[in-house]
């Protein structure tokens, strides 16, 4: 039978969590905030971050830089699906600017799907000043799926055999029903999450469009979430379909507009990809003193994600980008 020797970065216990949750104001208050003042007041050093999205879709962007501008130490991150939003956290364990991350759950963080893998990214995982512990894609979204749920654990079938189940820090159990081996996988309460969408009222209720993966569970597993949009519309909008609402506002903790917040990542039905961008920041990578001159222009000597966007081209930029998008989704 495969033994695990990963390390555990989160507190699996449901109680503990229900503590906190049980804490937590369900009143239905305006959240509306600016990003650096929700990642100010809701990203504390030592935090267990969680990233909502998909490889490169529907990636909060502007939340991921604001962390890495603030300086944010010591984090612990859930590199579920990651792809550009590792990278950007990477920035953060540079010389001079401390240790952003100290600890990664791996299923998918140092590649950029077809684009390659992330020179820096790999920098940084393969010096060994980063703890890692291996997952599957899946096991990471069972484990939200339990913490979702309000459960320690979920059994699953995922890993079993694997040199992968050897690197995480999963159990084998016997099914009391059929003595069948099974995975055990911690529920995974991460301290914060943020999560983009297409569509957010005042309050934190929130729709999105296309795959959701496992940001619906991430969204009830975090103990802390910042939400941001592409655009606030009314509360009365929400109302009259509330089918739609996929995140309830007693999960969110901050709201904050940031229209082409997931550039340079795609945002589904709204703008794609800008591949020349993403491109850029794989080359430069390649040196350390490109890179860290390319970060002083486009990160650190920016005031906002706005500011940003101008850089990268403004309004003529991600015109093009909806453009794309929209022949996308025509078939041309």
């Amino acid at each position: 039978m495969t033994t695990s020797q990963g390390q555990l970065f989160s507190d699996p216990s449901a109680n503990r969590a229900r503590d906190q949750f049980r804490a937590k104001s369900k009143a239905l208050v305006d959240k509306v905030s600016p990003v650096p003042d929700a990642v100010a007041r809701l990203v504390h050093d030592g935090d267990y971050l969680a990233v909502g999205g998909f490889g490169g879709a529907r990636l909060p962007t502007a939340v991921v830089h604001e962390i890495v501008r603030q300086k944010k130490q010591n984090l612990r991150f859930a590199g579920h699906t990651a792809t550009h939003d590792f990278q950007i956290l990477c920035a953060g364990n540079l010389t001079g600017r401390g240790q952003l991350l100290a600890k990664v759950e791996n299923a998918y963080s140092v590649g950029l799907e077809a684009r390659g893998l992330s020179p820096h990214a790999r920098r940084v995982i393969e010096s060994g000043a980063v703890e890692c512990t291996e997952w599957s894609n899946y096991a990471l979204a069972v484990r939200f799926k339990a913490a979702a749920m309000g459960l320690p654990f979920l059994p699953s079938r995922s890993m079993l055999g694997t040199d992968t189940f050897r690197q995480s820090a999963a159990k084998t159990i016997a099914c009391p029903f059929t003595g069948e081996t099974l995975s055990a996988l911690p529920a995974l309460y991460p301290d914060v999450a943020a999560i983009h969408v297409h569509e957010a009222d005042r309050f934190g209720n929130c729709r999105i469009r296309g795959t959701t993966v496992a940001d619906l569970d991430l969204a009830r597993a975090a103990l802390r979430l910042i939400i941001t949009c592409e655009r606030l519309i009314p509360t009365e909008e929400i109302r009259s379909d509330p089918t739609r609402t996929v995140i309830p506002f007693f999960c969110v903790d901050a709201v904050c507009e940031v229209p082409f917040g997931s550039y340079p990542g795609n945002m589904p039905y709204e703008y794609f990809s800008d591949e020349a961008h993403l491109k850029q920041w794989l080359h430069v990578q390649q040196d350390l003193d490109s890179f860290k001159a390319f970060l002083e222009k486009y990160l650190f000597g920016v005031r906002d994600f706005h500011e940003y966007l101008q850089l990268c081209g403004g309004l003529p930029r991600l015109q093009e980008l909806r453009r794309q998008e929209l022949l996308l989704h025509l078939g041309k």
